[in-house]
């Protein structure tokens, strides 16, 4: 995208690109003779659910509270969103994009349908929370979640007390290696990369903890778009576009005039990496085309069991 100083000028369609990226059709890099045998990269192992639970015992001393059922961590997570603000479509329909309509609290992204299957990211949860957005969201919101907690904690009796207390004991100290770097998503990529960050992700597991995690992701874009000025109630999809492309990038797509929709590339909103990983962003190759294939899609798999399990957790 073009760059463009906003204090001067109102942004134009000709201030993004509008021309779709080249797809490379040629013969495939030739290989050198002379020089040594090319060889497969190893595949990027990527940690799963096994090392964040053992991440957190080995540098928290920490043991998630985890259900005995799906449907109580769904109650929890229902709870806590529609506490925060969210409405049941963006609870429901979110969820079920994110999660595959069918995704337990602990669905990771690559196996979602099959476990034995390799992770593709550290994504995480109902609505799929990378390592480094579980560290930056507890940096910021941590205190916020200790007040929710610690009028739980006083409410209860002794024996529960304690036991939310030593929990609150160790959000604590997570919150403080969380907070020991600017406020930067680089800076937190870095601690989400150590054994200290990959036992904070499996935050998202808890029952008491999880549920604030994965709605304050939602809510950080909401309030976004509120600073922005943007007033309307979004859309599932319009905040999943947020969800999906980052607060600023998303903001720029659900708010450009419709007839733009149709003529500006998805390219414009995703590093080249991510566009290149990105088949959906790919095949619905400008923003109009991508919302609605993202609406649509949400009405394919909310008709899930897990998608109406939490429709009903909602009532």
């Amino acid at each position: 995208m073009k760059t463009v100083d906003l204090r001067r000028q109102q942004i134009s369609i000709d201030d993004y690109v509008l021309t779709q990226p080249p797809v490379y059709s040629g013969p495939p890099k030739p290989r050198d003779p002379s020089g040594p045998r090319e060889e497969s990269p190893p595949a990027v192992s990527v940690p799963v659910v096994a090392d964040f639970l053992a991440a957190a015992q080995r540098e928290f001393k920490f043991v998630p509270q985890t259900p005995q059922k799906e449907s109580e961590f769904k109650r929890a997570y229902a709870k806590a969103a529609l506490a925060a603000g969210l409405t049941k479509p963006q609870i429901v329909r979110i969820y079920s994009f994110e999660a595959g309509g069918n995704g337990e609290y602990d669905v990771q992204a690559g196996l979602e349908h099959n476990k034995r299957a390799r992770a593709i990211t550290t994504a995480l949860g109902y609505n799929q929370l990378l390592a480094t957005n579980t560290v930056e969201i507890l940096a910021e919101s941590g205190h916020q979640f200790l007040k929710s907690l610690l009028m739980c904690a006083a409410a209860l009796p002794d024996a529960e007390k304690a036991a939310l207390e030593s929990k609150i004991a160790v959000l604590r100290k997570m919150m403080n290696f969380a907070g020991s770097v600017p406020d930067d998503w680089n800076e937190h990529q870095t601690l989400a990369g150590t054994a200290k960050g990959l036992g904070i992700h499996a935050l998202n597991l808890d029952i008491d903890v999880g549920p604030l995690l994965q709605t304050q992701k939602l809510m950080d874009s909401i309030v976004f778009a509120r600073r922005k000025g943007l007033s309307e109630t979004l859309t599932a999809a319009e905040l999943e576009m947020m969800n999906l492309t980052g607060d600023g990038n998303g903001f720029d797509m659900i708010t450009m005039p419709l007839p733009w929709r149709d003529q500006v590339p998805t390219a414009n909103f995703f590093l080249r990496s991510g566009y290149r990983d990105n088949p959906v962003a790919q095949r619905n190759n400008v923003v109009g085309k991508l919302i609605a294939a993202t609406d649509a899609h949400m009405d394919v798999e909310v008709a899930k069991p897990g998608a109406k399990e939490l429709a009903a957790a909602l009532q």
